[in-house]
């Protein structure tokens, strides 16, 4: 006992040993418990009992990682630029976009791990253990191996135990194995090498719960020693994915670079070649460097980001890390948990088959007599899931539970056994008595020889009742057999077989863990919008095809693959699978991680839902996980990016819109940051080469760069979702944000703005007006044009009208009163060095800014008339 690789030896076969030989092993007597000191000697050499956490991250650790992203180092030389050539306002402007992005990003994760804080001081970690012959309660974190350990309904298991006393102990698995239904426990040692953590019982395991009886176990493993250490160590392993949009926003920054530079480049070389001063052409480069790359985008991500994740919240949604709110609407796979998650991991009855017509009140009042579940404080059933359930279907067909126990009060019971499959319960009824007996219908069934009907008792076909529960079995129902037996004298002292003979059939019952009231809407929903729904879970293959058939994941016909098959499989095969298959079962943790990374080698972006510590590897491994805030696990919720606190499964539909909302801004955002810097470079460009000169200072170029991707551009943020935003796929993985004609968009558009700009300033060198101040104008106002008109792809502005999205029209006139105030204003002229316009001028600068709203609303006609011819289709961007 005293290295600790014997335990770790001893904790992988502990089911199969016996417990005298486990306890000279772990060097206790069972009836004593452990000494004082030897629990701290062992404490001394395992630990305490909990799970490895990762350290907390620095303040400083978590400020550097808001400054990684290559668009905003790109921003940090921009602002570096911005002061070299002395435009102090531009540094400044820019310093603030990025400090305040970097304190959007601090808070967001600040306030999620308060709320999760939160939730871990709700769990009470307490156990009841023997030390020194006297029972003691301890902090579970104190637990060692050889501690002895008593378990009551109602406790979560403090660490994996041998059980050496049960007394009709059941446990629920489910955040472990994922199997809905409690397992039945017992005491005598496992024969065989190979026994899946489900099939062990004779072991209690951390962190699972004890549904109804009691038990004493030998604690054999503590800490990430026990099964869930195991998973959460699964955890360290999983690998971390950037997200879509950081991946988009990543290759796009560097595109955009190396693009800018190249012109700003040329430009510079082509204006000292045609004799322009070398340090204004110069400034002129570096002022267009700085405005061509749209600065406000990492704040505009923030913020719509930041809002994204508020709104989530009033849904009880918690977003852990602020990216995953766009991620949730780029993901075209949800691998989702059964139990919990789809369902509502609580047993109903769902089938009552009287086979040939008996009494529906006398099958009731028999699983009333045969159920331990009891009334709780607040009136609800309290017990195994299986017997509350039973209760409560007995209730809801006009029984009342406690008069019938009354009336007929329980005077013996042969309780159940793993190996009987059954348990009966002996009472009396005048001068008789008879026994109530519910079980497996293949060990109940036989030792029936009659079946209740309307008119008596009649003979039992026992191979026509088996083939109905068999088929009530395959719809993935757990089926238990009810009879009855009467006698005329006290049976009590009689073994169980005896008893349990020539029995009355009183009919089949068949429960299920019924699906969550909006699952099938959720799913529906997912499918509408191009998203593959897929069930992963540890439960039987039937019962998790019933439910996949019900909710509408798997189609009529469909089969599960099974954690033996996947076994079997290499990589390879896996990855041609998961094409096709919607349902699997009977898988352990680690086979969880192979289904996502299966899915992800076929470029697809996967979300896994769950609630369970066995789903804690698979959602980190994930591109997204979402875990269940209210009865999830704390190791399932560190793992997640997003917490469903109300735990609805519905509300991840919600937050696959709002996903695909943000996106959709950001590319309006861009489409209008681009295309209004596409004008300026072509204006700057396109100018020299037709014998003009430059037409704008490096001031007006950072001034138009300022005030337009400024206020409009976030105000974009508040853009409301565009209708049949849930009624189209999520975009390819390596889908550029280009993509959708979005930059064939920015360069026509952009094209089109210059040749305005480069008009205007042709007609007005040979007219004598004010050229210079007019093309500064005519850039700024063609933006705020631009800006309205791309509100949506394909729906008309006088469509949408202004009112949906105020904020962008008090930007747009905001942004307006600034241009005039720099062109009108004395005090600002000289610095700008504009001059007043007439109002044939103004009016001319406004008219070119119509032009382009009215290109762009032509625009969208053509795609819109597109969309409605025989066959056509608008992709939305």
């Amino acid at each position: 006992m005293n290295d600790p690789k014997d335990v770790s030896a001893l904790v992988r076969d502990a089911h199969l040993h016996t417990v005298d030989a486990l306890a000279a092993h772990l060097e206790v007597d069972p009836r004593e418990g452990l000494s004082a000191g030897q629990a701290t000697e062992r404490q001394v050499l395992h630990g305490r009992n909990s799970l490895p956490e990762s350290p907390p991250r620095s303040l400083v650790e978590r400020v550097l990682d808001q400054f990684r992203d290559f668009m905003v180092l790109v921003l940090i030389a921009a602002a570096l630029l911005s002061g070299f050539i002395g435009d102090v306002a531009d540094t400044v402007a820019i310093a603030v976009i990025v400090v305040l992005n970097a304190v959007i990003g601090l808070a967001q994760e600040w306030r999620a791990e308060r709320a999760l804080d939160a939730l871990k001081r709700l769990a009470s970690p307490q156990a009841t253990v023997r030390r020194e012959g006297r029972t003691q309660v301890l902090d579970t974190s104190q637990l060692v191996p050889g501690d002895v350990v008593l378990l009551e309904a109602g406790n979560l298991v403090p660490a994996d135990l041998r059980l050496h006393d049960a007394a009709q102990l059941r446990v629920d698995e489910s955040t472990l194995t994922g199997e809905s239904v409690t397992v039945e426990k017992h005491t005598a040692h496992l024969s065989g090498s190979a026994h899946a953590l489900g099939d062990r019982l004779n072991m209690a395991f951390k962190g699972t719960l004890v549904t109804h009886g009691r038990a004493e176990g030998l604690v054999t493993a503590t800490g990430s020693q026990t099964e869930l250490g195991r998973v959460a160590g699964l955890l360290r392993d999983a690998e971390e994915r950037s997200t879509p949009l950081q991946q988009r926003l990543a290759s796009f920054g560097k595109r955009l670079s190396l693009v800018v530079l190249c012109i700003c480049a040329l430009i510079f070389g082509i204006g000292v070649l045609r004799g322009e001063p070398v340090l204004l052409m110069a400034l002129t480069a570096i002022s267009l460097a700085v405005a061509a790359i749209p600065e406000a985008l990492p704040a505009v991500v923030t913020v719509l980001l930041a809002l994204g994740a508020r709104r989530m919240v009033k849904v009880n949604a918690l977003v852990r890390r602020l990216p995953s709110v766009e991620t949730l609407g780029s993901v075209s796979v949800i691998c989702s948990d059964k139990t919990g998650t789809l369902t509502q991991n609580r047993m109903r009855v769902q089938v009552v088959d009287l086979l040939a017509g008996g009494s529906r009140d006398a099958i009731w009042r028999a699983v009333l007599l045969c159920t331990d579940a009891s009334a709780g404080a607040q009136g609800e059933w309290v017990g195994d899931p299986t017997e509350t359930a039973l209760v409560e279907a007995a209730q809801a067909d006009g029984l009342d539970p406690v008069a019938v126990r009354a009336a007929n009060a329980r005077l013996h019971e042969w309780p159940f056994e793993s190996g009987r499959k059954r348990m009966s319960t002996l009472h009396r009824e005048h001068e008789s008595w008879f026994v109530v007996t519910k079980g497996a219908p293949e060990t109940v069934l036989p030792r029936c020889t009659r079946v209740a009907s309307a008119q008596g008792d009649l003979a039992l076909d026992s191979a026509e009742a088996l083939v109905a529960a068999q088929a009530m079995a395959a719809q993935g129902l757990r089926v238990l057999a009810v009879a009855r037996r009467c006698f005329g004298q006290d049976p009590a002292g009689q073994p169980a077989g005896a008893i349990e003979s020539g029995m009355v059939l009183l009919g089949l019952v068949g429960l299920a863990d019924p699906p969550r009231p909006q699952a099938k809407a959720a799913v529906a929903d997912c499918r509408s919008a191009g998203i593959t729904p897929v069930m992963i879970t540890g439960d039987h293959p039937a019962t998790a095809l019933a439910i996949a058939h019900e909710l509408g994941i798997a189609e009529a016909g469909a089969s599960a693959l099974t954690g033996a098959d996947l076994s079997a499989m290499d990589d390879a095969a896996l990855q041609r699978a998961v094409r096709d298959v919607r349902v699997y079962a009977r898988v352990d943790p680690a086979q969880k991680i192979r289904i996502v990374r299966a899915l992800q080698a076929q470029g697809q972006f996967v979300a896994m839902t769950g609630d369970g510590v066995n789903d804690a590897p698979a959602l980190k491994q994930a591109d997204i996980g979402v875990a269940m805030g209210k009865g999830g696990t704390d190791v399932a919720r560190e793992a997640a990016s997003l917490v469903l606190l109300d735990d609805n499964f519905a509300s991840i539909v919600g937050a696959v819109r709002e996903g695909r909302r943000i996106f959709d801004n950001i590319r309006k955002f861009i489409r209008y940051a681009m295309t209004g810097n596409s004008g300026e470079i072509w204006t700057l460009f396109l100018a020299p080469l037709m014998g003009m000169p430059i037409p704008l200072l490096p001031l007006h170029i950072l001034w138009v760069n300022l005030v337009t991707d400024g206020l409009p551009g976030l105000a974009l943020a508040a853009e409301p979702a565009e209708r049949g935003v849930m009624r189209r796929p999520p975009r390819p993985p390596g889908e550029s944000v280009f993509a959708g004609g979005l930059w064939q968009h920015t360069l026509w558009v952009g094209l089109l703005i210059a040749t305005l700009c480069l008009g205007i300033q042709a007609w007005a060198l040979k007219a004598g007006m004010h050229w210079q101040t007019m093309v500064f104008t005519v850039l700024t106002l063609s933006q705020m044009a631009h800006v309205l008109a791309i509100r949506s792809e394909v729906e008309s502005l006088f469509t949408q009208g202004l009112r949906s999205n105020l904020p962008l029209v008090g930007a747009v006139l905001s942004t307006f009163a600034l241009q005039l105030a720099v062109i009108y204003l004395p005090a600002l002229q000289p610095v700008f060095r504009t001059e007043a316009l007439t109002a044939g001028e103004l009016a001319l600068c406004l008219a070119c800014a119509v032009v382009v709203f009215c290109a762009v609303e032509i625009e969208k006609w053509v795609r819109r008339r597109a969309a409605s011819a025989p066959g056509g289709a608008v992709e939305i961007a």
